[in-house]
């Protein structure tokens, strides 16, 4: 089969791979409709993820069950799934407590040998564990493209407001309108935001974010503590977030959240970062952290969607072939796409 594999940084190709086989009795094999590049596959790319090289990349994907083990009872031969981006278990102690994310055994796909070592699904075919929970139906009605991101994007913007306790009416700024900082204004407005303001210096999704229905402040044609004091009576927001994963985003995103406020950061972090602990101290925040928990989360994303509250699929900028994916991943690195779908 084909797949798109990891070469060097700065370097992926198609290449030919053998086709899966079951391994476990709840494991199950998916024919690959769709797949999308993520941000978190720029670090692969870039070389900040180790991955050995002829790894196969890609964590999102929507397709169709070709075989399951006999211990697979959520989902059937010929159903069309979605996935979540990591495995679980379901049986450890993190599982028992739904930190589905934490599972001692969790998996994700297309990261290499420091997160499970399990193949990625940008290619023709997938082995997927723990398909019980790692996969869910897609819902009648609900596109491809959107039911892309139930497993991974959208699940971590809604856990990026979720996990951090956002309650009606509360504010919240979002530090990043990528894919998920605009998954994050979508879910925040979903779950009853009173206000949502939205920050970046890209001005085309600036205004996505406003279409959304948030307001948009650019970072360095406007002042953003201004901005936000003028909109919270001077005080700053309930809930920061920073999906951008970069120190000036999680510093700006403590110096905008009001005293005894949230910040959570959601964008991926793989080396070390400086925080102001003064200004953390003194405020008194709780800082909110890490990977999201989408098994736990995917069934109220797919409600959320399938109720038209959150509709992900404007952020898809451009539908390219599988074999076309290296110019997929150059055009993202450029920043000339906003979300890409790859199709076989």
């Amino acid at each position: 089969m084909r797949a798109l594999t990891f070469q060097a940084p700065g370097k992926v190709q198609i290449e030919d791979r053998p086709e899966p086989t079951l391994s476990a009795d709840d494991d199950a094999i998916v024919r690959v409709e769709a797949s999308g590049v993520c941000g978190s596959d720029l670090h692969i790319y870039h070389g900040r993820v180790p991955v050995d090289p002829g790894f196969t990349l890609g964590h999102e994907f929507v397709g169709t069950v070709l075989d399951a083990g006999a211990g697979v009872t959520d989902v059937a031969v010929g159903d069309r799934v979605l996935a979540c981006f990591l495995t679980a278990c379901g049986r450890c102690f993190f599982c028992r407590k739904r930190d589905f994310h934490k599972c001692e055994s969790s998996r994700v796909f297309g990261h290499g040998k420091a997160l499970g070592n399990l193949q990625g699904a940008q290619a023709e075919q997938v082995l997927v564990p723990h398909a019980n929970l790692t996969l869910r139906r897609v819902p009648a009605g609900l596109g491809i493209d959107a039911a892309l991101f139930a497993g991974d994007v959208m699940g971590t913007g809604f856990h990026a407001v979720q996990s951090a306790g956002l309650t009606p009416g509360e504010s919240v700024a979002v530090l990043g309108l990528g894919p998920v900082g605009l998954c994050a204004v979508q879910a925040a407005q979903a779950l009853g935001a009173g206000n949502v303001l939205a920050i970046d210096t890209v001005a085309d999704r600036l205004a996505m974010a406003a279409r959304f229905g948030a307001t948009p402040i650019h970072l360095t044609d406007d002042d953003p503590k201004k901005a936000i004091r003028a909109a919270t009576h001077g005080r700053g927001v309930d809930l920061a977030v920073d999906a951008v994963g970069d120190p000036k985003a999680l510093d700006l995103a403590c110096r905008l959240a009001r005293n005894a406020g949230r910040v959570s950061a959601t964008g991926v972090y793989t080396e070390r970062c400086e925080v102001h602990m003064g200004v953390v101290w003194i405020k008194g925040l709780t800082i909110h952290a890490g990977q999201a928990n989408v098994v736990g989360h995917v069934d109220a994303v797919l409600a959320l969607m399938t109720a038209g509250h959150v509709d992900p699929t404007p952020i898809v900028t451009k539908h390219m072939k599988l074999d076309d994916a290296p110019e997929a991943y150059a055009a993202y690195a450029r920043r000339e796409v906003l979300k890409v779908v790859l199709e076989p």
